[in-house]
């Protein structure tokens, strides 16, 4: 396809504006959660997919981890298995865990090493099972409330938390120029799997490596003020403050909380990103704009 002057013009602006974060984030290591319409629309997939080869082409070290709920939701429907869920983590007997392997550790995993791999990279899947990279115990139950009979007390199963990060596995991939996507799948002491929340897992993963960023593409444009207003730039301390007077609630404060956990455990920067935008990626790496919400411990300049 042929350009005229002036849409060559726009596109050699667009790369003249990428150089500089292409040479300062040469070699470093990204970390992106995958969830959300991202991950179900087939044309965001695409784009998504080439974005992470275009980073790995460029010579960044993108590591994806992806979540699945829907899938495994639909599955569990099929099947006439009932999910239940508390405080937003799906109750997981041993039952239920089977299907979760199988969704997150199989199928998911699968077409987006084929998505990415179609699009030129080399991607190898990988669950936290695998070199026992993720290593977890079984997450604490909900607080139960003073008075609760014992059928009132809920066991969510093999639902778990990352106890330890053994890095050894991506380490290697990394060197050997290849793609990791991870299931958030971890393994416990006995063997046990157990389901994790992806976000956090991300968010872990990024503090060991001491990522340049780490990405979370949601189904929101960011994180608003109580007027509606996207918030950016900002600091550590300026989101606890917002979680302090009640700014951060709701469904957006665990995924806030692990961005902020990871910002202080080392990781440069941590990004709220809209995954309904085409290649919101490519976006909030590669232009001045950005893209979302941005969370660091000091101010990011090129």
């Amino acid at each position: 396809m042929s350009l005229n002057r002036a849409e060559a013009g726009n596109v050699a602006k667009v790369l003249t504006e990428a150089l500089p974060y292409i040479q300062r984030f040469t070699n470093k290591t990204i970390v992106v959660k995958f969830g959300g319409n991202a991950m179900v629309e087939e044309a965001l997939k695409e784009q998504f997919a080439r974005d992470i080869v275009l980073m790995k082409l460029v010579g960044m070290n993108p590591v994806v981890v992806h979540g699945g709920g829907p899938q495994i939701g639909k599955l569990l429907e099929q099947l006439n298995i009932q999910s239940r869920f508390v405080d937003g983590m799906r109750v997981t007997d041993s039952k239920t865990m089977d299907i979760v392997e199988m969704v997150l550790g199989g199928s998911v995993n699968k077409e987006i090493v084929t998505l990415l791999n179609h699009n030129g990279g080399r991607a190898v899947g990988i669950t936290g099972k695998d070199g026992q990279l993720i290593r977890a115990r079984k997450l604490a139950n909900p607080p139960q409330k003073e008075g609760m009979k014992a059928s009132e007390i809920i066991d969510i199963g093999h639902v778990g938390e990352v106890e330890a990060i053994d890095t050894r596995v991506l380490d290697m991939l990394i060197a050997s120029d290849f793609i990791p996507v991870i299931a958030p799948i971890g393994v416990g002491a006995d063997g046990s799997s157990y389901n994790i929340n992806a976000d956090i897992v991300a968010g872990k993963i990024a503090e060991v490596m001491q990522a340049e960023k780490l990405m979370l593409l949601t189904n929101v444009e960011g994180l608003m003020d109580k007027q509606g207003k996207i918030l950016t730039g900002l600091s550590t301390r300026q989101v606890d403050d917002l979680i302090a007077d009640g700014t951060i609630y709701g469904g957006m404060l665990p995924k806030i909380s692990c961005a902020l956990d990871a910002v202080k455990g080392g990781v440069t920067s941590a990004h709220i990103i809209d995954g309904r935008v085409p290649h919101v990626v490519l976006l909030e790496i590669f232009t001045d704009e950005g893209a979302g919400t941005l969370i660091s411990n000091k101010k990011v300049s090129v």
